[in-house]
């Protein structure tokens, strides 16, 4: 059965379940073949060797590709990571070019590290602390898009409403999609995710199961697990895409990649979803 997708205000379908690739190391290229051919279309990566193995994804996605998948079939997603993130011993670009060319020299990395000419989303791991070096490194992307060489852009650790609806206030280009750590201590990011339903930007979750055990222990998620003879962890997934997020997940698991998949053959009724949404709408877990 199809991933299920969410459509940005660019067009552009996202899965509503992303194969997550950070700390895979050697592993990356078998995983990412393992989670393409079990159902995933959906990849995230990121051009930062500190924490992503991008060239084992690229290694993965071709041996997907060679076993009989599009490429347009495949939802391909990097970030620009900026000189803080990364290794000093491992920049992947000229640590003492202009902000701009960094940009460009990432993204050509990229390409290269994925065997592509093209992407699907790319996202700028987290914003600058100047306004003006955002607004640098947003240009550059919207260079790109322009380019036809990335179909849509987006942002990710940004957690403060402002920044982002300044950004989305000065973009050419709009963000599409805001890639957060979903947690308590941001409070789910509730006004965010509003401005996402409302501007049409596909909010895509990480750290889900890792920051949240105690959802998944909560009296409804747990219910609602026993009715649909379904696990917590399938149950909070399968509630946070009917409520229009993309959680990405990196199980290392062929078991649980094959339970993320099948939170798509069963639906959380308006009861089910009346009493698990608040604890993360209201923080009440």
């Amino acid at each position: 059965m199809p991933t299920p997708h969410h459509t940005t205000h660019a067009g552009v379908e996202v899965p509503q379940l992303i194969y997550g690739t950070a700390w895979k190391k050697e592993r990356t290229a078998s995983l990412v073949e393992q989670a393409l051919n079990a159902g995933f279309r959906g990849v995230d990566t990121a051009c930062q060797p500190k924490h992503y193995n991008e060239p084992g994804v690229g290694e993965g996605l071709a041996s997907a590709l060679s076993g009989g998948l599009e490429r347009q079939d495949i939802f391909v997603q990097t970030k620009f990571t900026s000189l803080g993130g990364q290794d000093p011993a491992r920049i992947p670009y000229d640590a003492e070019a202009p902000l701009t060319d960094q940009v460009f020299q990432s993204f050509e990395r990229s390409l290269a590290n994925l065997r592509t000419t093209w992407l699907d989303s790319l996202v700028l791991h987290s914003p600058p602390r100047r306004h003006r070096d955002l607004m640098l490194v947003w240009r550059a992307f919207e260079s790109l898009h322009g380019q036809g060489l990335v179909r849509q852009l987006g942002v990710s650790n940004c957690y403060d409403e402002a920044v982002f609806a300044r950004l989305f206030a000065e973009a050419k280009v709009k963000p599409a999609v805001l890639q957060n750590r979903f947690y308590k201590r941001s409070g789910y990011d509730r006004g965010l995710r509003e401005i996402c339903r409302r501007d049409q930007v596909v909010y895509q979750s990480f750290w889900t199961l890792t920051a949240n055990p105690h959802l998944l222990s909560s009296r409804p998620v747990k219910a609602a697990a026993e009715r649909h003879h379904r696990s917590p962890a399938q149950v909070l997934f399968r509630a946070l895409t009917q409520c229009g997020v993309a959680p990405l997940t990196g199980t290392t698991s062929a078991q649980h990649m094959a339970q993320d998949l099948d939170i798509f053959s069963f639906t959380l009724e308006d009861n089910d979803l009346s009493q698990i949404r608040p604890l993360f709408e209201s923080g009440s877990a």
